[in-house]
């Protein structure tokens, strides 16, 4: 029998064994892990070394979790500092909410220290990263699947959501919008890597591609949802958002394009230098060995690669004849 929705979970945690795993912080955690992959082998590929994402990662993650709840927290304080709510409640990531803005933002301060620490620009590695971290959004949004979130307008198409009843939502159908974020941030990776191989984007343009990408599918998704929300002249505050920081992108990679064309050489010049030292002192030692080989003098052993003549020897054994004598 052909379904006529998609059906919510029943439960919002996955019990791994003894052990209770939200689905929220599942996606959540399986998202970084694609996005480090991926990243990783977009840097190597660039001329990076293994390991450097990870690496930077560690200062990135923590930091866009913290701005991402901040900026929910923030936007939707009547949840948590209104009279009736718990305050408590706003360090309960786990129940869901995490702005992408705030993560994006002050993810991009702790990548900063990250790259900062290493002497990377911090444009080359944003470049690299930028389709994982689709990639990880498209598998967060999973995340609000399971905890029956952030979906929109009652709807009776054969994709619709099941929303069960609760103390702050009437069951019924509505739009999947979390389902059409993860296709759109889905199309995003794509692009961004389509475009990067065509144009060789460097210098921050594949970033702010996947960043004017994604508000331009978020704007309409966002407008379709029915969750509450703050509104500036009649739209959604994230809609504004989501205009502002498209406007911004387009702008950086115009003028990135004209003032910084074509991409970096080198992506991690300490490793560069590295590898060129090493390349030079392999060189040097090739070179001695193969003068060895051709009989060239070793000034470092004292050996001139040449026997004395004959000649020389008998005279030195007269010579000495002759002293004795």
């Amino acid at each position: 029998m052909d379904l006529a929705y998609i059906p919510s979970p029943s439960t919002g945690v996955i019990n791994l064994g003894p052990i209770p795993l939200r689905g929220y912080a599942f996606c959540i955690i399986i998202g970084v892990f694609v996005a480090v992959w991926y990243g990783n082998k977009r840097w190597i590929a660039r001329g990076g070394t293994a390991g450097t994402v990870a690496d930077i990662a560690v200062w990135a993650v923590p930091f866009g979790l913290v701005g991402g709840r901040l900026y929910h927290v923030i936007t939707d304080y009547q949840l948590y500092f209104s009279e009736g709510e718990n305050w408590v409640d706003a360090f309960k990531i786990w129940e869901g909410g995490l702005g992408i803005w705030g993560a994006i933002a002050l993810g991009a301060v702790g990548a900063w220290i990250g790259c900062r620490r290493r002497g990377i620009p911090l444009p080359a590695y944003a470049d690299a990263i930028a389709p994982g971290i689709a990639l990880a959004q498209a598998i967060g949004r999973w995340g609000n699947w399971f905890n029956q979130e952030l979906y929109g307008r009652r709807t009776d198409l054969p994709w619709a959501l099941k929303i069960t009843e609760s103390a702050n939502r009437e069951a019924g159908l509505y739009h999947p919008t979390f389902l059409y974020e993860s296709l759109w941030c889905v199309g995003v990776a794509l692009l961004v890597v389509w475009a990067d191989r065509r144009f060789r984007l460097g210098h921050g343009r594949a970033f702010a591609l996947y960043v004017a990408a994604y508000c331009a599918g978020r704007g309409w998704i966002e407008y379709m949802r029915v969750d509450e929300a703050h509104h500036v002249l009649g739209l959604r505050l994230n809609v504004w958002t989501a205009i502002v920081v498209f406007v911004l992108a387009v702008v950086y990679m115009v003028v990135s394009a004209r003032v910084r064309p074509g991409r970096e050489e080198v992506v991690e010049p300490r490793a560069a230098a590295k590898a060129a030292a090493e390349g030079a002192a392999g060189a040097e030692d090739g070179e001695r060995e193969q003068d060895q080989e051709d009989g060239a003098p070793d000034a470092a052993s004292g050996d001139t690669g040449k026997d004395a003549p004959e000649g020389a020897g008998k005279g030195a054994e007269g010579a000495g004849s002759a002293a004795k004598s």
